[in-house]
């Protein structure tokens, strides 16, 4: 069958064949894929500076997609954690991390917004419970998983969003999905520290995309800025566009209630990631929450993975076209 292939993780993938692979065990099933989402996290697979990546090649990138079943079901799927990827005109799926999708859905729709929309939904469900007129802030708002974690923060109850990021084009869409308020990152650090701190010091809950100087900067203003510093902050760290390292002042963790933890494989468990993809299903499937997709065949990987997207946009990757 045809697939993306990484054979040299310097270079994209390669439109080429490979072995169709086989079912193994009494939940897994092959399916005919019928998109697939080039995510961050794909690319991370492929460049192998991913954390959960092997360095084993060649490999098939791609972590989730849109089947059909020999049946005619269609599903969403995400991938089996060993075994090769979804970006192939045929794909394994365990039923028990699938989710069948409602006659009439877009894949193309699902392919592109389940991903990105996963990290914030199962982080603001599964690591901390908004409390009643939360405040939230999303650090790293201007990518496509920072604007879907606005709508999704006012989809689950908060009362006040505010948005922050480095692009400005990006930043200006934020009210429109619902943030209250929008911080620029861009400038100069104590000045991005001081809007921080006027315009988040009271959140209850950051949805961290960035990590590195940007939330080292971050952490400060909006503990110090606090009207009340023994009131909890949930800091969810979900990525590291940023840096994947800061330094952390240990005074700061006494001066303020900080409640530092993760969002991803491994600080939520495979079941409980399952368990929040069907009501995200249902709501982009509904077209609450979705990605402007460009979907382009998957005879055409190599010159999708170099392709630019305009602000709100993710490449699918279509292996009937």
């Amino acid at each position: 069958m045809h697939a993306a292939v990484v054979r040299s993780f310097d270079r994209p993938p390669r439109f080429d064949t490979v072995d169709t692979p086989r079912p193994a065990g009494e939940h897994q099933i092959l399916v005919d894929v019928l998109a697939a989402g080039l995510h961050p996290r794909v690319r991370s697979d492929a460049n192998g500076t991913h954390y959960t990546a092997d360095g084993v090649l060649p490999l098939v990138p791609g972590i989730d997609a849109v089947g059909r079943t020999a049946e005619g079901e269609l599903l969403y799927f995400v991938a089996p954690d060993s075994g090769p990827g979804t970006m192939a005109e045929r794909a394994l799926v365990d039923r028990r991390r699938a989710v069948t999708l409602p006659p009439g859905t877009d894949p193309v729709a699902v392919a592109a917004a389940m991903n990105p929309g996963m990290s914030s939904w199962v982080a603001l469900r599964r690591r901390v419970t908004l409390p009643p007129g939360a405040s939230v802030l999303v650090l790293g708002a201007t990518g496509n998983a920072g604007q879907l974690a606005v709508r999704i923060a006012k989809h689950l109850g908060a009362a006040h969003v505010v948005g922050a990021g480095r692009d400005p084009e990006r930043l200006a869409l934020l009210p429109g999905l619902g943030a209250d308020e929008t911080v620029s990152l861009l400038g100069d650090p104590e000045k991005v520290a001081d809007r921080l701190g006027r315009c988040a010091g009271d959140a209850d809950v950051v949805v961290d995309y960035l990590w590195g100087p940007a939330a080292e900067h971050a952490m400060p203003a909006l503990l110090l800025a606090r009207p009340d510093r023994a009131k909890p902050l949930a800091w969810i760290q979900i990525g590291a566009m940023a840096g994947a390292e800061i330094t952390l002042p240990s005074a700061l963790l006494r001066a303020a209630n900080l409640q530092i933890m993760g969002s991803g494989q491994g600080s939520v468990t495979t079941a409980g990631i399952v368990a929040e993809l069907p009501s995200l299903a249902t709501e982009i499937a509904a077209g609450a929450l979705a990605v402007d997709p460009l979907a382009l065949p998957l005879s055409q990987v190599e010159e999708a993975w170099n392709t630019r997207t305009e602000p709100g946009q993710r490449i699918v990757l279509t292996p009937g076209g």
